[in-house]
């Protein structure tokens, strides 16, 4: 049975848990009349104040990591590089910044429209940018409550295997000495 993911599963109080739960998981967009949704295959989970690499490592509050406080079932999207419109899905209670980037999905539906925002050469949704882009996510989604009718996440009782979850660091954030070697990062092996 197909069901929308509520609030109990977001404010779970263990981000590198609910980082795992979130592989096989389908994200869910509806925009401008259009579904598009894929199989989460890849997460880093962002622990907050205390996590180098977290936007809110000691309780930093900016307009931009502004959705981090709120409670989990949140949407955070922010822009990488002036470019990639990277989409987070905020966990735990309000005024706890956790947070997991969905790092990478496996299309389902609407693979024609994910091609077309993409463009055909680059139709892919391996990389967090790419996948925001095929799903239509942009910055304007963020701070969007997950259990709306926008952007949201399923449940299709698909179960991932431990033995194939590769399970290692995060990417991209040497800056975050020890940190940067935490194994927060979650993919479904090919």
């Amino acid at each position: 049975m197909i069901r929308k993911l509520d609030s109990s599963f977001y404010t779970r109080a263990n981000v590198v848990r609910i980082a795992r739960d979130l592989l096989g998981k389908v994200l869910v967009t509806e925009l401008d009349g259009s579904r598009t949704t894929g199989i989460i295959t890849e997460t880093e989970a962002y622990a907050g104040v205390k996590d180098r690499a977290s936007h809110a490592y000691t309780g930093k509050r900016t307009g931009r990591n502004a959705p981090m406080y709120a409670r989990g079932g949140t949407a955070y999207v922010y822009l990488c590089y002036g470019v990639h419109h990277l989409f987070n899905v905020v966990t735990n209670l309000e005024d706890i910044p956790h947070a997991v980037l969905i790092r990478a999905i496996r299309p389902l539906e609407g693979t024609e429209i994910m091609a077309r925002r993409r463009s055909p050469a680059a139709a892919t949704t391996g990389g967090p940018g790419t996948l925001s882009q095929a799903l239509g996510i942009r910055t304007v989604h963020s701070g969007l409550d997950l259990e709306g009718d926008v952007i949201w996440i399923e449940d299709h009782g698909l179960t991932i295997p431990k033995r194939r979850v590769i399970i290692g660091p995060r990417v991209g954030v040497d800056y975050a000495g020890d940190d940067a070697l935490l194994p927060y990062r979650f993919r479904i092996a090919p």
